[in-house]
């Protein structure tokens, strides 16, 4: 009894990890051109990066010349601002895949000073987009406007919850 039992949960184990390590969605239609430009976040999961973090969370991602994207995030601590400057490589323009690194340049040989970033959903005009990554850890509500509709956030919380995000630990700013 005991062996299918233990037979049991390894298979369940299995089947919660593939489960967890299914790709994201994409957004269709998906352009990196409208992406470019400032975010204002409106939710997240909690992060060690941002927990000095109370409010006025803004990303902004810019094209360069040598086709990376410039990467400016900033917030408000208790202590005053606060900014971290990255640089982002495309994975795949179409599906709003990406790799950001915020670790200094002479370290980018390192694969793992590259973090996934996936645009899994996006309004049509660009108004909102929800952020993330691979293994849930991650995720981001982000809107051109420093607030943006409830319903909307909401809406997009719920996707995250179907995709296995632990939208319980959401952080509204």
């Amino acid at each position: 009894m005991s062996y299918i039992a233990a037979l049991s949960t390894t298979l369940a184990t299995i089947s919660i990890a593939a489960i967890a390590s299914e790709d994201l969605p994409e957004p269709p239609n998906f352009d990196l051109n409208r992406y470019l430009g400032t975010w204002h976040e409106v939710a997240r999961l909690p992060n060690q990066f941002q927990q000095r973090c109370i409010g006025d969370v803004t990303a902004n991602y810019a094209l360069q010349t040598n086709g990376t994207i410039a990467v400016s995030n900033r917030c408000r601590t208790s202590q005053g601002t606060i900014s971290a400057e990255g640089v982002a490589r495309v994975v795949d323009a179409d599906a709003g895949r990406l790799e950001v690194r915020f670790a200094p340049a002479w370290l980018s040989w390192l694969p793992h000073v590259w973090a996934d970033y996936r645009v899994i959903d996006v309004e049509p005009d660009y108004s909102l987009a929800m952020v993330g990554e691979a293994g849930r850890e991650y995720l981001w509500i982000l809107s051109r406007t420093p607030s943006a509709d409830r319903a909307k956030i909401d809406a997009l919380l719920a996707k995250a919850q179907s995709y296995g995000f632990p939208v319980e630990q959401i952080i509204r700013d």
